[in-house]
């Protein structure tokens, strides 16, 4: 580890519900807000069970589509982040930042260009060439294999990104994924004909995160078990 280089723990979640999610996610945040805290930055990786969820990019949802989605049985909710309607369930890695921009850079146009290039350096590991658009996120030609969508408050960031590995794609065709119209959605399964795992994904995305935000990750995937990773 080079001199000065900023340490940031992984806490692996596994599957989780979205609502407690959300909670461990303002407990990590208020801890950064303690001035008698040592908070590390902490990237929460986890899973979910079927869930849409918007943001605050535009008007509130409907009362009926969210009803509409809720009888697929998927939970539905209503969020502070970036962006719009997007889906999370089985077989998509969601990656929570809870950072101090303080200790990168205190911009945020910034921080989501970093994320965005941590995905695409990702899927080049994997053989994937990815991209960006005008639209915000990853994407493999026209369809988006990654969404992104954070909220940073007093330069500390929460929420994330989405990344389709295993994901059954179906759950996308309810919905216009944030809001693009004209455009759809892959996975690295679907990109590489093959079944990728979030277990296989995520210390490529580790890696990755590790080397474009200049980090050394600590990885706490148990009480027992760390490792880090330069």
């Amino acid at each position: 580890m080079s001199p000065g280089r900023i340490s940031v723990n992984v806490v692996n979640l596994g599957r989780v519900a979205y609502r407690s999610s959300l909670q461990i996610q303002q407990q990590y945040i208020r801890q950064h807000f303690d001035s008698s805290s040592q908070t590390p930055n902490t990237v929460l990786l986890c899973e979910h069970d079927p869930v849409y969820t918007t943001g605050i990019r535009r008007a509130p949802y409907p009362a009926e589509e969210e009803q509409r989605l809720k009888d697929l049985g998927a939970e539905f909710f209503r969020t502070n982040r970036g962006g719009l309607i997007t889906f999370h369930g089985p077989g998509q890695m969601v990656c929570y930042p809870i950072l101090n921009l303080g200790c990168f850079k205190k911009s945020v146009r910034w921080y989501v260009c970093e994320l965005e290039k941590t995905v695409i350096k990702m899927c080049g590991k994997f053989g994937i060439k990815a991209s960006t658009s005008p639209d915000t996120g990853v994407w493999v030609g026209n369809n988006k294999i990654c969404a992104i969508g954070i909220h940073c408050g007093r330069y500390i960031t929460s929420h994330g990104l989405g990344l389709n590995c295993n994901t059954d794609m179906s759950w996308f065709d309810h919905i216009v994924p944030c809001g693009i119209v004209g455009k759809g959605v892959t996975s690295l399964s679907q990109e590489l004909g093959r079944d990728v795992t979030i277990e296989e994904a995520a210390p490529v995305l580790l890696q990755a995160f590790s080397e474009q935000f200049n980090c050394m990750i600590i990885e706490c995937l148990c009480v027992q078990k760390k490792q880090t990773l330069n």
